[in-house]
């Protein structure tokens, strides 16, 4: 067998071996059994309609879009605007400053998780839909930043200066020469920061409060009781994340073959 095999068989291996649970999962959610069982005695829909008719998944569902949709805008705001000025100002100690944006996405959720719990308590956003809204921006702008960071590099930095030679202003480079050839970049870098604040648990348990999400609802489901009703928002949540970030990827494939 030749290394390129080796690696290969090893590399689809292991993929199998991540894939499988959420493979079992999605034949789970159609299951006619009363609890989780697998293989499945029988198919029906009823945990799907369990999901749909429950006011406390629709509610949690309702206020995990709400605030994936802000904080992913904010997160994509603040993110872009970050790369752009560290890829095209130079700037004492860049490592250091881009260090800092990159710490929530190294650091262990659970550390940043306590840090915001005890920051937020002393300023009196614990437990408020801004401090929710704020902890989950600040997760969400490193993953724009590694996104944006390789759209401004890759970006001819000459279109910019011919604008600017021209007499446009800073405002009219960016709308008219920067931000429509970055568009789907700018969109992928979207995508990527509202699937993982729709997705995220550990920071929104500490600062949340009453507020439910969709993630926290399934972690306090299984704590008090496991329902075959979690399959469904699993496979929900699934088929979600997959349509969207495969939506992302072929945006970018087509942006970059029209270059």
């Amino acid at each position: 067998m030749t290394p390129n095999y080796a690696v290969r068989t090893v590399a689809i291996v292991t993929l199998g071996f991540l894939i499988l649970p959420v493979i079992i999962v999605i034949p789970m959610s159609f299951s006619s059994a009363s609890s989780m069982s697998f293989p499945p005695p029988g198919l029906s829909l009823r945990w799907y309609s369990s999901f749909f008719g429950s006011s406390v998944w629709v509610s949690a569902t309702i206020t995990s879009a709400v605030l994936a949709l802000i904080s992913s805008t904010l997160g994509l705001l603040l993110g872009s605007m970050a790369s752009y000025g560290l890829c095209r100002r130079r700037i004492m100690q860049r490592g250091i400053i881009e260090s800092n944006f990159m710490a929530p996405m190294i650091l262990p959720t659970i550390i940043t998780a306590v840090a915001l719990y005890i920051a937020f308590a002393k300023i009196g956003l614990l437990g408020t839909l801004i401090g929710l809204v704020m902890a989950h921006t600040i997760l969400l702008v490193p993953y724009v930043m590694v996104v944006m960071n390789v759209a401004f590099r890759s970006f001819d930095l000459r279109q910019e200066q011919v604008s600017w030679t021209m007499g446009a202003s800073w405002y009219t480079t960016m709308r008219r020469v920067v931000l429509p050839q970055l568009g789907p970049n700018l969109f992928a870098a979207w995508v990527f920061a509202f699937v993982h604040s729709f997705d995220e648990v550990v920071v929104t348990s500490f600062i949340a409060g009453t507020y439910n999400t969709v993630p926290k609802q399934m972690f306090s489901e299984l704590i008090l009781e496991i329902s075959p009703t979690i399959t469904a928002v699993a496979t929900l949540l699934i088929a979600f994340t997959v349509a969207s970030l495969a939506g992302a990827t072929l945006i970018m494939k087509r942006s970059v073959q029209t270059v």
